[in-house]
């Protein structure tokens, strides 16, 4: 069969389903379990679906074209026998055909198998991290909203981990609530409830943890009784069901008496927490913003990835990046560490998270998340930074 052939390199291509592709809940803003085709053109943009989700992106995403399976010789391909699978491809590269691409980009995991497929008919690929990248940096409203609801379930968690140390009872060095010990995992179960019941849960993995010296760091999310007179960490991250966008924020606590030297830790993160805010803006590079959490944090003595040796794996000071992008993943671009080269845009959303592990003393941190702005940013996870919940 012949058919025009557009050489845009321009047009895109995108497949997968929209639960576990960000690109393609990008483009059709629905959770669609089972994977189809999304094909965008000289201004065109269509998807090939089928009859059981026709409706629900004709609603979603009003100015999409619909092309039907149906329409595209699937009974036919059916009668010849052939597997699911294969059925599935044919109908995809005839749905290329149909729109006439010949070139197209696509994102870095596209299927190989409909990959090979569309090149054997004649069709360019060409795997583009930076664009879609950047039409994801670029957030619809209905994401930025999205966003908006997951950060406010979020800080209604961090005032139920607040309130859950707030008002447990003091026994040693240990936490108690009700005569039980207080455990990171209740405290970690009764902040999903409430992330739940607003319309964003959160993760089974989010952290609630001490931070004494020798606890576990990094992506630890917590177990075990909590401690008295020590701090405690709590990190979340809960994901909108409407949208499927993110938030993410991080405070820290002591339930008891605060030593000199956590205040100190305290001080110095939030300094550099500050710095980092007040360097935020568009133009501005992610490794900068970096930089001047960096700035105040080796100041005080602490090292960072900027100070340490090549090849070294640092595991104590402010050993990880600043932070990072959020939307449609919980990390995406921007970067905000060595890596963060490209500057700043009016509407990222970024998390902003700087902290301290000291082996003497323990760890340290404070995230939010902030809208990125012409002159600054917008702060979407107003909570104030005390020590005491």
């Amino acid at each position: 069969m012949s058919y025009a052939r557009s050489s845009m390199a321009d047009s895109v291509l995108i497949c997968g389903d929209s639960i576990r592709s960000p690109e393609m809940r990008h483009e059709v803003p629905l959770a669609v379990g089972d994977p189809f085709l999304y094909l965008e053109t000289d201004g065109r943009r269509a998807v090939v679906t089928n009859a059981l989700e026709v409706d629900r992106i004709a609603q979603a995403a009003p100015d999409v074209e619909r092309i039907l399976t149906d329409e595209l010789g699937q009974d036919e391909l059916i009668a010849q026998g052939l597997d699911r699978p294969v059925i599935e491809r044919e109908v995809f590269v005839r749905g290329v055909k149909k729109l006439g691409i010949g070139a197209a980009a696509i994102p870095p995991d596209f299927p190989v198998a409909l990959a090979d497929r569309l090149r054997e008919e004649g069709v360019t690929l060409t795997p583009d991290d930076t664009l879609f990248v950047e039409r994801r940096r670029r957030k619809t409203e209905a994401e930025l909203a999205g966003i908006r609801r997951a950060a406010r379930a979020g800080l209604a968690g961090l005032d139920e981990a607040a309130r859950s140390l707030r008002e447990a009872q003091i026994d040693g060095d240990t936490l108690r609530s009700n005569g039980e010990v207080l455990t990171a995992e209740t405290v970690r179960a009764r902040v999903r409830e409430v992330c739940a019941r607003l319309g964003a849960p959160a993760p089974e993995d989010i952290i609630v943890a001490g931070m004494r010296p020798g606890d576990p760091v990094g992506h630890e999310a917590g177990s075990g009784p909590l401690p008295a007179h020590a701090p405690i960490a709590v990190d979340l991250w809960p994901q909108d069901e409407a949208s499927g966008c993110w938030a993410d924020m991080t405070r820290t606590w002591v339930r008891g008496e605060v030593s000199d030297a956590v205040a100190e830790l305290h001080r110095v993160v939030l300094e550099s927490h500050q710095r980092a805010l007040a360097a935020t803006r568009a133009g501005v590079r992610g490794v900068d913003v970096y930089g001047a959490a960096c700035d105040v944090i080796e100041a005080a003595g602490h090292p960072t990835q900027r100070t340490k040796k090549p090849g070294e794996t640092l595991r104590h000071g402010f050993f990880f990046s600043l932070g990072h992008g959020v939307g449609l993943e919980v990390h995406e671009a921007p970067a905000l560490g060595r890596t963060g080269r490209a500057p700043l845009i009016a509407g990222d959303v970024i998390a902003i998270e700087p902290g301290i592990v000291d082996l003497e003393r323990g760890g340290m941190r404070v995230e939010d998340l902030v809208v990125v702005t012409d002159g600054g940013y917008e702060l979407l996870t107003e909570r104030t930074y005390d020590l005491v919940p």
